[in-house]
């Protein structure tokens, strides 16, 4: 009766500090989208940059007559969602903690601060890198006679795919460290697999680059160092589990 009563106290208890913990989440998510909404409209000028730039007219174009409004709202979440991300996982982080052992809370920590900047420098990767190229290559592959219009909600959907996509690639050093954390792969099976890697990030530079060789090779080369720094992590990890 006492133990029923113990783990009815400590179910409450957990209970109770997952719902706080929602509540810190959902709260700096929709703080952060009641303001950015106020700059909804220069958020996605700035999104559009990259392109506006190529286009003969400047501008695009909005072929539903609510999508002025409704595209820049949604890039507003969007946006509230990413920048709230690092928080969030803190709020995961501090809600599981108190059930991990001294080295895992050490571990987990800097795992999560380097995911965020890595999902970021991915993201940011993509805006300053990809994207004027990428864009620069469609606006004069066009044919005769044909002027690119974008509409303003294809563009925002094409951009937030690859932004995700790229930010994605850049957690490549904290999969293989996961990978060798846990056992499923050795970090000597990703030093063997290395020459697979480079051939693996070329293949990526001919599908998410344009078709020429420099633009290919500025894509390549940091997804190949991206493997080279999971092999540099993993030897952290290794180093500490011996320890």
């Amino acid at each position: 009766m006492n133990n029923s009563h113990l783990n009815n106290g400590g179910s409450i208890r957990l209970l109770a500090e997952l719902r706080t913990r929602l509540i810190y989440a959902i709260t700096v998510l929709f703080g952060s989208f009641a303001i950015l909404m106020y700059f909804a409209n220069q958020l996605y000028t700035w999104l559009a940059l990259p392109l506006l730039k190529f286009l003969p007219q400047g501008h695009l174009i909005a072929t539903e007559i609510v999508a002025p409004f409704f595209v820049p709202f949604k890039l507003a979440f969007m946006s509230s969602v990413l920048l709230t991300v690092p928080f969030i996982l803190y709020q995961v982080w501090a809600f599981i903690s108190p059930a991990l052992y001294g080295h895992e809370k050490r571990m987990i920590w800097p795992f999560l601060l380097l995911s965020a900047g890595l999902f970021y420098a991915g993201i940011a990767f993509a805006y300053f890198v990809i994207f004027p190229m990428l864009f620069h290559f469609l606006a004069n592959v066009a044919p005769k006679g044909v002027i690119l219009s974008p509409d303003i909600s294809e563009y925002l959907d094409f951009t937030i795919k690859l932004l995700l996509v790229f930010g994605a690639l850049f957690e490549i050093p904290i999969i293989m460290s996961l990978l060798i954390s846990t056992g499923i792969v050795t970090r000597e099976k990703f030093i063997k697999w290395r020459s697979y890697a480079i051939v693996g990030a070329f293949v990526i530079g001919m599908l998410l680059a344009p078709p020429d060789v420099f633009s290919q090779t500025l894509l390549a080369i940091p997804v190949w160092l991206l493997y080279e720094i999971g092999i540099l992590l993993s030897r952290v990890i290794k180093t500490k589990r011996n320890e």
